[in-house]
């Protein structure tokens, strides 16, 4: 017997629908209320579901509605469903799938899906071969919505499909969607070539068995009339060539043909999958060799891809000149997420690593969407990347026309170009820099805010070049100009303005010191003109500014430019705001610089810090206990706060004593070291080895075991050290070692309970493959230290870890830690000299690294390699020296007389 809804009932539920879809949020509330009431009647459901496939009556809108409210309860709650509602309801959808209404097809598919994917595709066997039957119907409509529901599913559970639980369908299916790529409609095409693409990127064993005819399917569609069926096309032969390159190949001409035609659609939803194609590409080894000979016809293809469309301008508010005044809507605000401490080493000619600034190929956020411009730039910053100079003759000529056009479109277009193939081009342009950067420094104060912003992000990637130059040449003309723009009156203008000169901050380093005073007069000014987001951008380069600086903004002209603004904010926001962490950040960097300058200001931001930590362990604590009741905290605070402790002990050192002493941040950090979280972990080693330098006396009750009534057993801190030496966790188990490293300077002799606890781990990751270098550095800083302190204990494993760990320090300025680790392994030589015989050459190779070392360290270095030679005699050393590269030859002689 078919299940009828009871006329009342069903009035009351068409009531409730019409009732959802007003804009009054009362109404919704009421709504809400009364869909909770009506879900404890199980035959609700089947009211949902008659309305949606039975009652053509009513309007499509209020029957959708319907189907999206049933398939949210099948999200919550299907489980639940009594065994007649689930099949009545199963029952509908299947035979409904091909209502005349596109709008009721999708939400039945949608519906469907949101079944299936509840675990019943196994658990309703019928399904599959149900919609692949109605494939054939004769009716447009039936076979239309089966496609739709059928690429639902293929979306949602490709694995499944491709699995033994389902005894394989996709060889059944595979085969069946490859018919209708001829089909005559378009819509069934496109639905045939998208469940098909689905099983590309996971090379479906039933996919690969019919690659050849999935290809050659695809070719037979290129020219297809419908813009849909060309997308889908596109996206296919970029996966393919992914995935199945060896099938392409023999066809690249023509695909590169192709993929240029297409990546010039008339319809930007094409032209942008045809664009991923030359991304896809550039990461294939083949890329140079197939493409060199097209570079003439796709230049400029993708830079004509580069200018704005009228939408982008439009959406972009591109007319809107000044807008400095009107407030930041909340939803423009991209969620900031901060940046744990790692502790690094200084390396000879260190310069600031290019990547960071790769990831922003551009500056309109406001379109965070992928289209075709952002596709193109960043097309052709991979291409430059891979054909180098190569690329310029095609260029070149073309950018004369661009940076110089009349319509500023074009014009800011070129800009881009430019800055696209900074990073790739960089040495061929260089000729070109001392006309083209006093060009771009001109448009820096062009009409256009758009063209003005876009100027700003292109000279930051041609920053190194202009620091590298005599200051005066264009550094000083830059920096006066993007100043300028800082306060420029249009807010995406300040924003490109702002990070650009973090940028060139990174790369000009102390080349500022002469300017300091005007830079501050502007940033601050900047405080009390911007908006919320560009506040947020300010800091950042304040920050920056500090990081690059250092000592020398320790000047009371430049503190009481400074500060005041800076903790106006911090008073101002209170401490469950998000824009503590971009403030504290900047304060960390900012305190670090100081040194004893940020003295008047420690004690209220140490007890706020304190006071952030101790706050979220407790927030923690209780939903833990009672994850019903409580929230979960966001530990972002708890790790910005210990980030700026680290910056106050760093910066203040000795003079945080006080500061520890009063608060109970020991065993706060104790907490934070076991927290489940890896980045709280790393936030509070870092500040562990910093409070170690800074004030040792605080952290050694917690190492050493005693009864004091303060520190009960907190002797296990070094146990906790030890387990986090996992190098799973890259930074926690950087900052971890580079704290061991501190306190074993620290403990002395007293350390010797402890070695066994973490030299095995040390030794592992020192010997590890893929290793990154920075934890590989730390690793072997901290083994010197381990055997400086305790070489009895240390010396026998020698053997062990000398060769990585002479390799991993010969790039290492001179420094304390690098110091005090050669004392250690000189030290361990002492006690274990035959540990390093194998591997003397690297030891050689190692000491030649220091540039210059202390005296009595060189009279150590001196003693090992003449007593090495004296041991193995005259001859023989002249054997082991010729292996000696020039160089190494050359400074151990000079330096050591060896």
């Amino acid at each position: 017997m078919d299940w009828q809804p009871d006329e009342q009932g069903l009035q009351q539920v068409l009531q409730l629908l019409k009732d959802s879809q007003s804009p009054n949020t009362a109404t919704q509330r009421i709504v809400q209320d009364k869909l909770k009431q009506l879900n404890q009647f199980p035959d609700f459901n089947n009211y949902l579901i008659f309305v949606l496939t039975r009652l053509k009556s009513e309007d499509e809108p209020t029957r959708s509605l319907s189907g999206l409210i049933l398939k949210n309860n099948v999200k919550a709650h299907y489980q639940s469903f009594p065994p007649p509602v689930a099949d009545f309801i199963k029952q509908e959808c299947l035979n409904n799938i091909g209502d005349a209404s596109s709008l009721i097809r999708a939400t039945i598919g949608i519906l469907i899906t949101t079944i299936a994917s509840k675990g019943e595709l196994q658990m309703w066997p019928e399904l599959l071969p149900q919609l692949c039957n109605l494939l054939n119907s004769e009716d447009y409509n039936t076979c239309e919505g089966a496609f739709g529901a059928l690429q639902k599913i293929c979306e949602d559970s490709s694995e499944l499909l491709d699995s033994d639980a389902l005894n394989r369908p996709l060889n059944i299916m595979i085969p069946k969607f490859l018919q209708f790529f001829k089909h005559c409609s378009p819509k069934i095409r496109s639905h045939a070539i998208a469940c098909v693409n689905q099983f590309i990127m996971d090379r479906a064993q039933a996919l690969m068995d019919n690659i050849d005819t999935f290809i050659e399917h695809l070719f037979a569609l290129a020219v297809d009339d419908d813009p849909e069926v060309r997308k889908n096309v596109c996206r296919a032969l970029v996966m393919l060539l992914e995935v199945r390159i060896d099938r392409l190949i023999p066809h690249m001409h023509s695909i590169i043909q192709y993929m240029l035609q297409r990546t010039q659609d008339h319809d930007e939803n094409v032209a942008l999958e045809a664009c991923e194609f030359w991304l896809t590409l550039a990461e294939q080894p083949i890329c140079k060799e197939v493409l060199a000979s097209h570079l003439v016809q796709l230049i400029p293809i993708l830079v004509n891809g580069m200018k704005y469309s009228e939408i982008d301008i439009i959406l972009l508010k591109g007319d809107v000149e000044e807008d400095e005044a009107v407030p930041d809507s909340e939803q423009d605000i991209k969620p900031r997420f901060h940046k744990s401490r790692t502790v690094t080493l200084p390396h000879e000619a260190e310069r600031p690593d290019g990547s960071e600034d790769a990831e922003d190929d551009d500056d309109d956020d406001a379109l965070s969407d992928w289209n075709l411009r952002k596709c193109s730039a960043a097309a052709l910053d991979v291409l430059a990347n891979v054909f180098r100079e190569e690329l310029l003759p095609h260029l070149l000529p073309l950018l004369k026309g661009l940076l110089f056009h009349p319509e500023w479109v074009v014009k800011e277009s070129g800009i881009l170009v430019l800055g696209a193939i900074a990073e790739g081009c960089m040495q061929g342009m260089v000729p070109y820099l001392p006309e083209l950067i006093p060009h771009l420094i001109q448009c820096l104060s062009d009409k256009k805010a758009l063209v003005r912003s876009i100027a700003c992000w292109t000279l930051s990637r041609y920053a190194h070049w202009v620091v590298s130059q005599p200051p005066d040449m264009h550094l000083k003309p830059l920096m006066t100009e993007l100043l300028k723009r800082i306060l420029d009156g249009n807010k995406r203008v300040q924003e490109a303005a702002c990070s650009a000169f973090a940028t060139l901050e990174e790369e000009a380093c102390t080349e500022l010191v002469p300017y300091l005073s005007y830079i501050l007069d502007t940033l601050v000014f900047a405080f009390g003109k911007y908006q919320h987001k560009n506040l947020l951008i300010l800091y950042d380069a304040i920050g920056t500014l500090a990081d690059s600086v250092g000592h020398h903004l320790n000047q009371p002209e430049y503190i009481q430019k400074l500060m005041p603004p800076l903790i106006q904010k911090w008073n101002e926001l209170k401490d469950e705001d998000k824009d503590l962490f971009p403030l504290l950040e900047c304060l960390s960097s900012v305190a670090t610089a100081l040194q004893s300058g940020f003295l008047p200001y420690c004690e209220p931001v140490y007890q706020r810090c304190v006071t952030l930590v101790q706050k979220t362990l407790a927030q923690a604590m209780m939903y833990t206990q009672h994850p019903e009741q409580y929230e979960a905290p966001d530990k972002d605070f708890m790790i910005v706060a210990l980030d700026l402790l680290s910056g106050l002990a760093e910066g203040l050192g000795g003079h945080v004593e006080q500061l520890v002493a009063r608060s109970n941040i020991m065993t706060l950090l104790f907490q934070c070291m076991q927290d489940s979280m890896p980045e709280v972990r790393q936030s509070s080693f870092a500040l562990l080895g910093d409070l170690t330098k800074a004030c040792f006396i605080h952290v050694k009750p917690c190492i050493v075991f005693s009864f004091s009534a303060l520190f009960i057993p907190l002797a296990e801190f070094m146990p906790i050290l030890g387990t986090n030496l996992n190098p799973e966790f890259i930074s926690v188990c950087n900052n971890a070692t580079w704290a061991i490293g501190e306190i074993c300077m620290q403990m002395g002799a007293e350390m010797q309970p402890y070695v066994q606890m973490v030299l095995n781990n040390l030794v592992e990751i020192i010997n590890r493959p893929n290793t990154p270098k920075t934890l590989l550095e730390n690793t072997a800083i901290t083994i010197g230290r381990l055997g400086y302190v305790c070489p009895q204990e240390v010396a026998p494993m020698l053997q062990q870890f000398i060769r990585p760990w002479c390799t991993s320090l010969r790039n290492i300025r001179d420094n304390e830690e690098k110091d005090s680790a050669f004392r250690g392994i000189c030290m361990m030589i002492g006690v274990n000299p035959g540990g390093v015989v194998q591997d003397f050459i690297f030891f050689c190779d190692a000491v030649a690294s220091w540039v210059s070392p202390k005296d009595d360290l060189r009279d150590m270095f001196y003693k090992i390699l003449h007593g090495f030679k004296d041991q193995v005699g005259e001859e023989n050393w002249q054997q082991f020296s010729e292996q000696f590269p020039p160089l190494l030859k050359e400074r151990l002689a000079a330096f050591y007389g060896v």
